[in-house]
């Protein structure tokens, strides 16, 4: 898994008490040890280690949402199929 900045993840209703009621969070820098984020709605920032964030995704605590450029590239190429 690559992360990269502007990378954005759905928080689950069973963490968002832990990340300000936030749904989501965006990347904003990452340097191989640490991923630092903005909480949206405006509820904050903070930052966590690689391995939390791992564990996160792991246990479906996160779920990362596409990018609306992915979805369109994709939709694209199955309708040239």
């Amino acid at each position: 898994m690559s992360i990269s900045e502007g990378t954005k993840y759905q928080i689950s209703k069973v963490i968002q008490g832990n990340f300000n009621s936030a749904e989501s969070f965006t990347v904003t820098a990452y340097n191989g040890v640490t991923v630092q984020f903005t909480l949206s709605e405006g509820k904050g920032h903070g930052s966590m280690p690689i391995e939390h964030l791992n564990y996160l995704l792991k246990r479906s605590n996160l779920t990362i949402i596409p990018h609306k450029r992915t979805l369109l590239n994709t939709a694209d190429e199955e309708q040239i199929i």
